[in-house]
């Protein structure tokens, strides 16, 4: 088919592909989704269940065990996980990779049927089982809101109003808000008062609960209608409240509350979060975008509605954006929209230096057009413009320009050579469009195992492989009709050219040399080649390993944990001087910190802390990512000497999926002293390891606990049960929830308790008087506790697959990559003595990076034998492929120079490049192979045809590796590309010697074409 002819022939087709590719690409460019990183979908659901009064050991015996049970039953589960803390049970499911964003919501439902299923069984006490499955909601635009000066009211107040406002923004799918202060009406009776009176506790609590209760007094018939009767609540005020009746139903033995009880209303004493930005009390404002809207214009719109509010927004309060993912991604799109154009300036101007302002203008347009067009597939596609699918534009660019320069290069020459334009295109096109088309499917075949790999980095990475699949397919269509039209238009030889030989040149003549040279000492060059590949394979051992690298925006974490069971106010405290300590740095921007629980998900590679009293995170903000090792290597040092009882460690925002600790040893078993011994082992291990910091373990320390020596014998005298000391202890020191306060939309909570000086001191516990329901009278609790003892008992007792486990946990400590970290400490953990019945295993990055290339090399056969497959059927042999797949592994040999060179990490990136590199490598070898092919069936010696065929291709290889090589620069700069920039570069460098050296000289030995001395005569 001469598709080349019939586009100059009929140039009307022609144009209408190029206006397409035109207005159509800067429609979509303008209209197109944005965001920062391609979302991905969190297939976790966390499973919570209230157990008051459990002890950790009881939660996970009696709830955790008998959810996990029922959750396993999932033909969906991959994972499950718990943390059984006391008066808690978290489980959080993983579902199994092949379950994508579309069938997850039936998978919810199913696991919330097994839930409801096991719910019966549970233990009386336990509380309903509530399944979060908006787990993966990320809230990309995030404020602090502070208000200083205001009451506690107006801020709740004001917490309300911005949330209503901003869920009217069209493209706000949910508005969230944290950290606003919390009120509770405090009962505060005196025990001794009470005993007095022989007024129990439990009465009091009984008439406040009922006196506010909401029930329904039904309804009456009048005529035709039916009218309700409503009872309203009867607390309408804390005056209200005071005038509650409490005594003997049915007598005058009464007496209102305010006589026995203050009653007042204040801030919650133990809150469940604390916020502050900048030192200052705030609260969060947590927006997210529907999940298919362009981030940048929900952010723009939720601007401009706030820049609307301004005057209904008293003054004094202020909006701090923590994070903006509209103004980061707006900023990192433009940024990579720049370098995208900046590497197709590259590329067009190595050509017009090269090849001429003709050639430049028609293959830069070409590539131009090409550009365009994918972005409109992509439109059409609903693929976002994200880092990763504008960075598959870039590493794409050597084989979309190759293509246009096959063809016009070959175009050129004819012309030269005397033949007019439109044979010349035909000629260039139809001897090469096959070739450049299985050339182009192997090279998108490179990428398959990321398209098709199941798991969150597959998907992750998706985009990838589908906006490269797209560019190189309408690449060699645009190659094979608009570069010969254009060629048409432009180009233009000289009239005496045809008498000129166009090899002649010094850089041919010196290519031709050097050719020969290594086709006569061919033995010699491919053993040199084979040593050197061998070399650089065991020097790639030397390589840096990584997984993702860290971020570009210029954000960290502090995380700050005292032990178990600390005071949420003692973290409060403690968090609030190394906020300061922290903002007297000089390249601090901003600090936000957070007490009693991770802040939203205001990111989707961000894993927010579950609710812990003991734990604080401060989110710090500097000027610049390279700013951010030095802080934290300051940190790590100043911070532990002046916050002894704490564990304090540093993490950075990654690229990518994964998160928790870097290194993280796993040790599995039923008893949980032998864990702990097992990860003390461990931990030492790290804490001698150079270059490992931040230890740490999942388990945490044992938690100080309280325990009543129970007397069973003299209970049941005096007539008082387990229960009724335990809610007597309750009321003596926490306070007991006796009911709930409705204001507007608010609900604020009853809780009755004993005076500060009764309930604040632990010596009195021995004085407690519990009411003997059979006596009607209060007895002392030493009648039936024989004494309070202390002891420590586990608080977080964490499981994987059902079983016992303990994680070790750790951080490579400045620019020492997770891998050479791991390696340090490896062989000294395996070597730990594991009893029989518990194992070892590892997680972290390197059980992250194993399953995500587990998951590729699972698909990569398949990717490869389609490649064979189409290699073989290209040439109908077996000798040509063979020539073609050798050369493959030595590209190792440009990669592993470029990264020892630079010190770049082989990440996850840097393994899409080398496949990129692949594909281009053997797309060059195709054509140079198909090309030897046709010569030798012309009738030309076999020798000749070797030399002139691999001359021919010196230009267009050449001009493919610079150009390509060059419009990488950009990427240099830019974290999440940087290795996968030099991996290209360095392995494109090398390849170019492997196609005009390596092809020839094996194609040579394997159809055993002899080169003599005479060769030279031609």
């Amino acid at each position: 088919m001469d598709i080349a002819r019939g586009a100059i022939e009929r140039p009307v087709n022609t144009w209408l592909i190029i206006v397409i590719c035109l207005l159509g690409g800067l429609w979509a460019l303008s209209s197109i989704g944005r965001l920062e990183d391609p979302a991905f979908t969190l297939k976790q659901a966390v499973i919570v269940t209230p157990y008051t009064g459990a002890t950790a050991e009881e939660v996970e015996e009696e709830v955790t065990e008998l959810l996990e049970s029922a959750l396993q039953q999932l033909p969906q589960l991959k994972r499950v996980t718990s943390k059984s803390k006391p008066g808690l049970s978290e489980i959080t499911v993983q579902i199994k990779d092949q379950y994508d964003s579309t069938t997850m919501p039936q998978v919810w439902d199913e696991l919330r049927r097994k839930v409801n299923d096991a719910r019966p069984d549970l233990p009386a006490g336990a509380g309903t089982p509530k399944v979060n499955d908006d787990f993966g909601d990320v809230f990309g635009i995030f404020y602090a809101v502070t208000a200083e000066e205001f009451t506690e009211q107006e801020i709740r107040n004001l917490a309300r109003f911005l949330r209503r406002e901003l869920l009217t923004v069209p493209g706000v799918a949910k508005v969230t808000t944290a950290g606003e202060p919390t009120e509770t009406i405090y009962v505060e009776i005196s025990s001794e008062r009470l005993a007095t009176l022989g007024l129990p506790v439990e009465q009091v609590l009984n008439t406040i609960q009922t006196e506010n209760a909401v029930e329904s007094a039904g309804a009456i018939s009048i005529g035709d209608r039916r009218v309700r009767l409503t009872n309203r609540p009867g607390f309408d005020s804390v005056r209200a409240i005071e005038s509650l009746r409490i005594g003997r139903p049915g007598s005058t033995e009464q007496i209102s509350l305010v006589d026995i009880a203050d009653v007042f209303r204040q801030s919650t004493e133990i809150p469940d979060q604390l916020i502050r930005f900048n030192g200052v009390p705030a609260f969060t404002l947590a927006v997210a975008g529907v999940p298919d809207a362009n981030i940048v214009e929900v952010g723009k719109a939720v601007d401009a509605h706030l820049a609307e509010l301004q005057s209904r927004i008293p003054l004094g309060v202020n909006l701090h954006p923590i994070y903006e993912q509209h103004v980061v991604v707006d900023e990192a799109i433009n940024s990579f929209i720049v370098s995208l154009l900046l590497s197709v300036a590259i590329v067009i101007g190595v050509l017009c230096l090269t090849m001429g302002w003709r050639v430049g203008i028609v293959v830069g347009a070409t590539l131009l057009l090409t550009v365009l067009g994918t972005i409109l597939f992509m439109r059409l596609l609903h693929i976002e413009m994200e880092r990763i699918s504008l960075g598959a534009l870039i590493i794409a660019m050597g084989m979309l320009v190759d293509n246009a320069i096959v063809v016009a290069e070959g175009m050129l020459i004819n012309m030269q050579r005397g033949m007019k334009a439109k044979e010349a295109a035909s000629d260039s096109a139809r001897r090469t469009q096959i070739p450049l088309l299985g050339a182009t499917v192997i090279g998108i075949m490179a990428f398959a195992g990321i398209g098709l790999s199941q798991d969150v980095t597959g998907e992750f990475l998706f985009s990838l492989f589908a906006v490269i699949g797209i560019s190189l397919l309408l690449s060699w269509i645009l190659a094979v009709t608009v570069t010969p039209l254009l060629g048409n238009y432009f180009f233009r030889v000289a009239k005496d050219s045809a008498e000129k030989d166009p090899y002649a040149g010094r850089p041919y003549l010196l290519y031709r040399n050097a050719l020969q040279g290594a086709l006569r000492a061919r033995g010699k060059t491919l053993a040199g080649l084979t040593l050197l590949t061998l070399f650089c394979l065991a020097g790639f051992g030397f390589v840096k390993q990584a997984f993702f690298p860290a971020s570009n925006t210029p954000l960290f974490y502090v995380n700050y944990t005292l032990p178990q069971g600390s005071d949420i106010r003692a973290t409060a405290r403690d968090i609030a001087e190394i906020d300061a300590l922290i903002r007297e740095h000089p390249k601090v921007v901003s600090v936000a910190s957070f007490v009693g629980s991770g802040a939203s998900r205001f990111m989707l590679t961000y894993a927010p802390e579950q609710p812990n009293p003991a734990y604080g995170q401060l989110i710090v903000r500097v000027g610049h990512r390279n700013q951010i090792p030095p802080l934290m290597a300051t940190l790590r040092e100043t911070l532990p000497p002046l916050f002894p009882d704490a564990e304090i460690y540093t993490q950075r925002l990654m690229f990518g999926p994964g998160d928790g600790a870097k290194l993280e040893a796993r040790f599995s078993g039923p008893d949980t002293d032998v864990l702990r011994r097992l990860g003390d082992e461990a931990s030492a291990i790290m804490n001698a390891t150079e270059g490992v910091t931040d230890v740490r373990t999942n388990w945490r320390q044992r938690e100080l606990v309280i325990l009543p020596q129970f007397s069973e014998e003299r209970a049941r005298v005096a007539g008082i049960s387990r229960a009724e000391v335990a809610q007597s202890l309750e009321f003596a020191t926490t306070g007991v929830r006796a009911g709930t306060y409705r204001e507007g939309d608010e609900q604020i909570p009853i809780v009755s308790r004993p005076p500060d000086f009764e309930r604040l001191d632990v010596t009195r516990l021995t004085d407690r008087l519990i009411w003997s329901a059979s006596e009607q009278a209060y007895v002392p609790v030493t009648q039936v506790v024989d004494g309070f003892t202390t002891a420590n008992e586990e608080a977080l007792i964490h499981r994987r697959n059902r079983v016992r486990t303990l994680t070790v946990q750790a951080e490579p400590e400045g620019d020492l990559t997770s891998d050479e970290a791991f390696r340090r400490v490896r062989a000294a953990i395996e070597d730990i003595k594991v009893p029989q019945g518990y194992r070892m295993e590892w997680g972290g990055e390197y059980e992250n990076s194993r399953e995500a290339q587990a998951s590729l090399g699972a698909q990569l056969p398949l990717s490869f034998l389609i490649m064979l497959l189409i290699s073989i059927l290209l040439f109908g042999k077996l000798r040509q492929p063979a020539v073609i797949w050798l050369i493959v592994p030595m590209s190792i040999c440009g990669v592993t120079l470029g990264l020892l060179l630079t010190g770049m990490p082989f990440t996850f990136t840097a393994l899409l490049g080398f496949l990129s590199l692949s594909g281009m490598l053997m797309k060059n070898a195709i054509v140079l192979v198909d090309e030897i092919d046709a010569q030798i069936a012309t009738g030309k010696e076999s020798v000749l045809a070797l030399t002139e065929a691999s001359i021919s291709r010196l230009r267009p290889v050449f001009l493919a590796a610079v150009t390509t090589i060059l419009g990488m620069v950009p990427l240099l700069w830019d974290a999440f590309f940087a290795s996968m920039a030099v991996t290209i570069m360095g392995g494109l460098a090398f390849a170019t010697v492997l196609t005009l050296i390596a092809v020839p000289t094996l194609y040579a030995l394997f159809f055993r074409i002899r080169i003599q001395n005479t060769v030279a005569e031609h």
